[in-house]
């Protein structure tokens, strides 16, 4: 199981600003960004007729089993999984280890072109993850909630 990824507000906004421009670069339908707990991240594009816990939990459920499937014949995982249908497809990749960015797109676009655009938004998010990893060790906190004692905790239901 992947660790909590824990971030700031500044991270959010540039990962969320990277799927905008995803969607726009790419024109495709729907781009999800999940952790690979299966908790969505952020999504962006059109947006309103999927259902984004299915999805996201869906996302790492198969993510896990592409997995248990590449250690079978020797590999560590396979990083990028390509799902095509009668109507939109699907692509997904693996960063840092920790996060898997969705693609649905339709024939409005091609695969080589989502493929394209999913290197360079894949670099700039394996930077910005990095950064959150880099400020969550600098400030010593594992967690924003580590101060927080059990007598709290008890107090708060009392």
């Amino acid at each position: 199981m992947a660790n909590s990824l824990v971030m700031y507000e500044e991270e959010f906004s540039r990962i969320h600003g990277v799927c905008e421009r995803l969607i726009r670069e790419t024109h495709a339908k729907v781009v999800f960004l999940v952790d690979k707990n299966g908790q969505l991240i952020t999504a962006a594009g059109q947006t309103q007729h999927v259902d984004t816990t299915s999805l996201a939990s869906l996302t790492a459920g198969n993510v896990a089993a592409m997995g248990g499937l590449a250690k079978l014949i020797g590999e560590n995982e396979f990083p990028h999984q390509f799902h095509e249908g009668t109507h939109e497809s699907l692509y997904m990749t693996v960063i840092g280890g920790r996060v898997v960015l969705v693609v649905i797109f339709d024939n409005r676009t091609s695969l080589g072109l989502v493929r394209l655009r999913i290197k360079k938004a894949s670099d700039e998010m394996m930077r910005i993850l990095e950064s959150v990893t880099t400020r969550a060790e600098y400030s010593g906190a594992a967690s924003p909630f580590a101060e927080i004692s059990d007598a709290d905790i008890e107090n708060l239901f009392q």
